[in-house]
């Protein structure tokens, strides 16, 4: 049986979100959130678009690199003002984990008036293609050549406040790539001694 490409895989995987509205996160080949978005059209229909590139602005205006996402959570909600909510909510717990690349910043909410809903988790990468793209050799060579991209979206195309956030995420990110390339070299010079 042929072994499915990374796109056929993400198709087939995708058809497992929820197609409620609701909210999600997409998260990086380390399951960590870089993105937590909303969608009034279902969460299924608008996952599919970021990670096919169609129509999705976060892709055109650079702010995530499809290529690091290899999870996305999901989580149903049954009304607009639980989206909204849930999403703000959602935000400010990750980003003070770790920066995400969403250009806007919602008011956060204290507490979340309603239980949260169940998360789907849907892997949308293969094990092997993550373990791939993890390695440091890889991976920070890509993510750098996309931070010079978005600056170069910046200096070129567009320059707002919210593309500026996006960026100064990437770069935390950036950073953290860079000291897992350092460490990997080191340990294979030291190997190598």
């Amino acid at each position: 049986m042929p072994i499915p490409s990374i796109q056929q895989y993400r198709d087939q995987q995708a058809s497992l979100l929820p197609t409620p509205i609701g909210v999600y996160a997409l998260c990086d080949l380390d399951e960590v959130p870089v993105y937590v978005g909303q969608s009034v059209d279902g969460i299924r229909q608008r996952v599919r678009r970021h990670i096919t590139s169609a129509r999705s602005d976060i892709i055109a205006n650079r702010q995530v690199d499809v290529w690091e996402i290899a999870y996305v959570w999901a989580w149903p909600c049954e009304s607009q003002d639980a989206i909204n909510s849930l999403e703000a909510f959602l935000f400010h717990q990750f980003n003070a984990q770790k920066p995400l690349m969403n250009g806007t910043i919602p008011v956060h909410p204290e507490t979340l008036l309603f239980p949260s809903p169940e998360k789907a988790r849907i892997q949308i990468m293969p094990d092997e293609e993550i373990d791939i793209r993890r390695n440091p050799s890889r991976r920070l060579p890509r993510q750098s050549q996309f931070y010079f991209q978005l600056v170069d979206h910046i200096l070129n195309v567009k320059d707002s406040p919210e593309l500026r956030r996006s960026l100064s995420a990437h770069f935390d990110r950036l950073s953290s790539y860079h000291q897992r390339f350092i460490g990997s070299v080191l340990v294979v010079t030291s190997e190598d001694a």
